[in-house]
């Protein structure tokens, strides 16, 4: 795992940049305790100069992680990730995709000292591959406090070990809205997240296996959240940028806005997206929809526990749900939100003890803001 000290080591450099010098800083820490440890990146500057000082700061963990899921996703789909249609991929969404993050992979690459290629081989690998997961949004008369609680459940592939280098990243960027990627050591795309100003994004894949090749002309994503996270200072915002992207495959989200108590579940199957609010007789689960209220779990049993406990949801509440409607054998992570009060709390799998099994630890986005 990464070497840390349990006290906080923070430090700062100078960089030179195209506009002059400008001052980078990074530190490493952690939350929770003992097999529950996660580390924690915060990085500020330039998308370049936080890419880099979250590499040098994560080397050993982020070079580990991504040998071992190239290695082994290569030799589970030897067509699907095979170098030459990885490079494709990414040469297909690189055009789509915001310039700041490929200016963050690319300093992460000279932090890590890995190879840009192989990084972007890895970032493209979810754009060959399919899973699912669920998400729920709740607020106002639904929740206890009337703040926005929101779940996210990454629902993916156990095998591939990814759960073993848990790695929350604080941006504080030069340009742009702090957030929080809740990720995995070595990966800067964003599977969930949330900004400083209360955007919180979740995600579930919806394109089957059957539907490869995919049309991968488009903004993935991964890097579309990152994009959300930058900019966004509501929901309204949040959906332009959405509606203005060119999307590929096909999705669920669920994105909501903390500080206005707010959310919106989105049918984003490329080149079409249809938008429901609360308690939408047009949603796809209607009748099983509610005020202050959006959800997408695939069919698995959300809607009578979330009745039972509804005005009086909160974090353990949803913490609770969250844990009832994983895809069981593969839920590598996940994360409960307060996008009111910007807290989270985020259990990993480890091994192959899965997220659902496994403790819940809290994590203060405003902690890392001072």
């Amino acid at each position: 795992m990464i070497r840390y000290c349990q006290v906080i080591i923070a430090f700062t450099i100078a960089c030179f940049s195209f506009s002059g010098h400008v001052q980078a800083e990074g530190y490493l820490t952690s939350i929770g305790k003992g097999a529950n440890q996660i580390p924690v990146v915060v990085v500020k500057g330039t998308p370049y100069e936080m890419g880099k000082k979250q590499g040098e700061l994560i080397k050993q963990d982020a070079s580990q992680m991504i040998h071992s899921l190239m290695k082994k996703v290569q030799t589970a789909a030897p067509e699907r990730c095979s170098n030459a249609h990885l490079d494709a991929a990414w040469k297909s969404i690189a055009p789509h995709t915001d310039p700041r993050f490929k200016e963050e992979l690319r300093g992460f690459a000279e932090g890590t000292g890995m190879s840009l290629k192989m990084l972007q081989r890895a970032h493209a690998m979810p754009v060959v591959m399919d899973y699912s997961c669920s998400s729920i949004a709740a607020w106002g008369a639904a929740t206890k406090d009337g703040h926005l609680y929101q779940t996210r459940n990454l629902d993916w592939t156990m095998s591939l070990g990814v759960q073993d280098y848990p790695c929350i990243c604080v941006y504080i960027p030069k340009e742009g809205v702090p957030h929080v990627n809740v990720t995995f050591a070595g990966f800067i795309g964003a599977n969930t997240g949330m900004n400083a100003k209360g955007i919180v994004l979740s995600e579930m894949g919806d394109s089957p296996g059957k539907d490869y090749p995919f049309d991968m002309n488009g903004v993935h994503f991964t890097t579309l959240f990152r994009h959300v996270m930058y900019d966004a200072h509501s929901l309204e915002q949040a959906i332009d940028i959405f509606k203005s992207a060119k999307r590929m495959k096909k999705y669920h989200y669920v994105v909501g806005d903390g500080a206005n108590l707010r959310a919106v579940k989105m049918l984003a199957h490329a080149p079409n997206l249809v938008i429901w609010s609360d308690n939408d007789p047009k949603d796809e689960l209607a009748p099983q929809v509610m005020k202050n209220l959006v959800y997408q779990d695939e069919g698995r049993g959300a809607f009578q526990p979330l009745q039972k406990v509804y005005g009086k949801i909160g974090a353990p509440e949803m913490i609770d749900i969250a844990c009832q409607i994983p895809i069981k054998g593969g839920n590598v992570l996940d994360v409960v939100y307060d996008a009111t009060a910007l807290e989270l709390w985020v259990s990993y799998a480890k091994k192959q003890k899965e997220a659902y099994q496994r403790p819940f630890v809290h994590f203060k986005l405003k902690d890392y803001l001072k």
